[in-house]
Order: structure tokens, then sequence, then C-alpha cells
């Protein structure tokens, strides 16, 4: 499906927009015409804790207005709920309405201690403390300025970024406070659509597959035009999905009138293209948790099969 200028007249919040999934979110919404707010603690005069200066809230914004939208880059701590709410308040003033959310703030990764699997009192407490702090509170206190002006008309979507869907992350994610702070999102989606209904809004989960993001890429050595070299060093990157995926899901997904029938449910880039039938840059359909599920379930999955 095409979403060119299905949001033309909307306004967006990507929260944590820097880089990654939720950079691609909010291009490929202002590629449907959306006006598009993005947050983040990287600017081109400051870098967060995260440590990588290479993409900026700012840079974000251009791409959303290159892309066709309006972007407007806003430094946001979203841990400090007075940043959050002269936020909000900005965009009320602006617009007097918020069409939609998307928690996407993370920047977690650095604070990972590997191997994952060893036991929770062995992994550093303020480490895993900070992770949950960016993973559960930024969320939740972006949520509790944002759906006040989200909520003032129905039709509003809440879309809360992770990392996993709900089936697979019943099982254990092999490091406590990581596992915690990846299936929060998914609860808080479903609680947040239960109090939404008589609102008419909606609020789901989501997931991206196995992301090539920027650091992914840089890991491996790898650019998103010779990306398939790092399958030799990781054959289940063969799955993989451009973050452009990502967002062409996202927007798929805001365009649907129709879009409260996923209410409260766990959605993934894979699962939505099969409903909307949008492509990854390549032109397939990668479909990288049903993958991974099969794989844990002691198949021998084909890549051919879930593309």
């Amino acid at each position: 499906m095409s979403t060119q200028g299905a949001l033309a007249g909307k306004i967006a919040l990507v929260a944590g927009a820097t880089r990654g999934a939720s950079r691609a979110m909010a291009v490929e919404l202002g590629r449907a015409g959306a006006t598009v707010y993005v947050t983040g603690r990287t600017t081109r005069e400051k870098a967060s804790e995260v440590g990588r200066s290479t993409e900026t809230i700012e840079e974000t914004a251009e791409l959303v207005t290159a892309a066709g939208g309006t972007g407007i880059a806003v430094p946001t701590d979203h841990l400090e709920p007075q940043r959050v709410r002269e936020l909000v308040e900005r965009i009320d003033q602006a617009h007097g309405r918020l069409d939609l959310l998307i928690n996407g703030v993370w920047g977690g990764d650095h604070l990972i201690e590997w191997p994952f699997g060893k036991k929770m009192w062995e992994y550093d407490l303020d480490r895993g403390l900070r992770m949950l702090r960016l993973g559960i509170d930024a969320h939740l206190i972006t949520s509790r300025y944002a759906l006040p002006l989200l909520t003032r008309r129905p039709g509003g979507l809440v879309i809360e970024v992770t990392d996993g869907t709900a089936e697979y992350n019943a099982r254990y994610r092999d490091h406590l406070y990581f596992d915690l702070a990846k299936y929060a999102p998914i609860r808080l989606a479903f609680g947040l659509a239960e109090e939404l209904r008589d609102l008419g809004c909606a609020a789901v989960s989501f997931s991206p597959g196995f992301l090539r993001s920027e650091t992914m890429l840089e890991h491996y050595g790898v650019t998103e035009e010779n990306w398939r070299e790092a399958i030799e060093q990781e054959p289940n990157f063969c799955i993989s999905e451009s973050p452009a995926y990502v967002g062409r899901a996202v927007a798929a997904l805001a365009a649907d009138p129709e879009r409260a029938r996923w209410s409260g449910q766990s959605l993934s880039s894979g699962q939505l293209a099969r409903v909307y039938g949008f492509t990854d840059l390549d032109g397939t359909q990668p479909d990288g948790w049903r993958f991974f599920m099969d794989h844990e379930a002691g198949k021998e999955p084909k890549e051919e099969d879930y593309r």
C-alpha cells in the first residue's frame, strides 16, 4: 500500500528519534505528509551518554522534511518531566493536537553487560537500573504528559517500541534487566489500550526484526549496500531488515483508518508487511521474529521462506 500523503495534516511525536528504528519511523511519517516532532539527547552541539555524535535529532528532522513532511527537532531528555511537559506544551500551542505518539526512547545498549546468562546479582546494579529508567520510566513520563493532548480528539494512536514480540518475549531473554526493559513496553501498550478505549484512541507495542541499524552495520563492518557480506560472521543476519522497512510498517499502521483493530496487540514489521503489502528496500518482506521462533523450536529455517 502507498502512504504518500496519507498523513497530511497529522501531528506526530517520535520520542528518541536520533537514530535507528525511531529515526526511520519519523522519516516515513514525513514521507506520508505528517508534521513530525523528533526528540532525543544527541544534538549537533552535544552527544548523549550513548557516545555517538554521528547521528543527531537535527539531522533526523532534516530527513523528515526532505522526505516531504515537516521535521521539527526538540532536544529532550525524556527522563526529565519538566522538559517533556514543555515539549508537549509547545506542540499544543503550535497545533492544538497530537495524532500519533511513538515512544521509541531507549539508548541502553551500551549498558548491557556480556555475556548474557549471568545471574541478576552478577550484573552491575547501577547499569541495570539505568537501563530500566531509559526503557520504562522515560516511556511512562512521556505518556503522562503527551496523552492529555493526544486524547483531545478520537483516533489518536500510541506506539510503544520494543525489541521482540509478546510471543518471543514470553521466553526469558537471559538478562533480567534487559528482559524487564523490553517486556515492559508490551505491557504498557496493553494497559494503555484499556485506558484509551473509551476515548476513541488506541495503543500497540511494535518491534522491528533483526534491524540493520547504524550501530549494527558498523559492528559487522558493512554498509546498507553490502550488508549481506556480514552473513558470514552472523548467519542469522540473512533475515535482517533495513530501518526503512520498519518505518514503512509504522506509516502503514498510522494511515490505516481501522488501526484501532490492533489496539492492545503486539505487532512487528514482518507481520504488518503481510497485512499492508509494503516491502523492504530490496523488494522482500523479511519476518525476523517468525524466523527466530522457528529456529529456537529446533527447525532449520531457510531465508527464502521468511522473505
